[in-house]
């Protein structure tokens, strides 16, 4: 009997999945372009709804949205874009709810003090670096800090923002991120490397998006776009 069952077994197992009429295959390179062709339309037509088109370039929001998309563990609808592509003159923090499909915040943010003047141009991960860090992040939890109330941000790419708690990159509240400053200073003041906004947004933007939203920081490195595995 036992020599029965083990020929059965022997039989079944070198039938093919394709002789019980499955068949298994990769997309071909025509369906995987119309894949990717349907998620950029989808991205596009958000884009479009969000009401985006005068304050972010498409460019920077398709890569906000292809990395919240990848990212697991975030536990809101919410997608936080800091352009450091945009001079510090102009509003470039944005918190959008893409459920609602509306943006709550559009706001200035200052950038670290040696990423640069109007514009931040340089980017680190390092200690002491006192420079913006570019990437995605998750928030966390709020605490009571030097600079007040203030946000933490885990950095999700290594080697890009990794260190972001060792080197307390938080979002906080300043008195140089005041656009009053930069109308007559001709740029805002600029931080320790952390995306500090206004006194008198900072509180509800922490508050709505604490606790484990998706942030991208954008800006101008094309050496990004090779190391991250999220654009």
């Amino acid at each position: 009997m036992k020599k029965k069952y083990l020929l059965l077994t022997l039989i079944l197992g070198s039938l093919s999945v394709s002789s019980f009429g499955f068949t298994f295959k990769e997309p071909t390179k025509i369906e995987k372009v119309k894949i990717e062709s349907n998620k950029e339309n989808k991205t596009k037509e958000l884009y479009k709804e969000l009401g985006l088109e005068s304050k972010l370039d498409y460019n920077v929001f398709e890569k906000a949205y292809k990395g919240y998309e990848k990212i697991s563990g975030k536990k809101k609808e919410l997608l936080t874009i800091v352009d450091y592509a945009k001079p510090s003159t102009q509003e470039r923090f944005f918190v959008v709810d893409l459920s609602k499909k509306k943006v709550l915040i559009s706001s200035h943010v200052a950038h670290g003090r040696n990423s640069g003047g109007n514009i931040a141009t340089s980017f680190s991960n390092k200690m002491s670096s006192y420079k913006s860090s570019l990437g995605f992040y998750l928030t966390e939890n709020t605490y009571m800090g030097g600079n007040g109330y203030s946000l933490v941000l885990d950095g999700l790419e290594k080697g890009i923002n990794d260190k972001a708690k060792e080197r307390y990159i938080v979002i906080h509240g300043a008195d140089y991120a005041n656009p009053k400053i930069a109308k007559s200073q001709g740029r805002l003041g600029r931080s320790l490397g952390c995306p500090a906004l206004p006194r008198n947004i900072y509180k509800e933007a922490i508050n709505l998006i604490k606790g484990g939203s998706v942030v991208f920081v954008n800006g101008n490195d094309p050496s990004y776009l090779d190391k991250s595995q999220y654009v």
